[in-house]
């Protein structure tokens, strides 16, 4: 766990910085494949000083209870593989948009036309944008 010395700008948590090659990055992204998810995306964020994390990482699911399902086992994978679990999530109750919050990455997972309409692609488009689909 951090101290408060470790507390960097913007609020965030963050010892050494951050890349896709980390076991959380790798962690979250293959849970996500192993459900199934689709479209999935990251957002490169580190060069936007406003953005409130390192990383966004967004897919989408067929159903609530596949969205569900990629909640629960990023949650659960990261948790395995990395000892960590989330400083917060949301959206489980409404089961449109499911956000849990690793402080410096921040995954998204929603229903297809709940992404549509936040476009979240669009708001963060200075990040550096990569796609995961294979």
């Amino acid at each position: 766990m951090a101290t408060l010395s470790d507390v960097a700008t913007h609020g965030k948590l963050s010892v050494a910085r951050l890349t896709k090659n980390s076991k959380l990055f790798k962690s979250i992204i293959k849970a996500i494949r192993e459900k199934k998810g689709d479209k999935i995306i990251s957002l490169d964020l580190r060069k936007i000083p406003e953005a409130v994390a390192d990383f966004f990482i967004i897919c989408q699911a067929t159903s609530h209870t596949q969205l569900k399902a990629i909640a629960d086992f990023v949650e659960e994978k990261v948790k395995k593989d990395c000892g960590e679990i989330p400083y917060k999530h949301e959206g489980y109750y409404a089961l449109q948009w499911i956000l849990i919050d690793y402080i410096n990455v921040v995954v998204h997972i929603m229903l297809p036309e709940t992404r549509r309409f936040y476009k979240l692609e669009e708001m963060w488009s200075d990040g550096g944008l990569t796609e995961y689909d294979e």
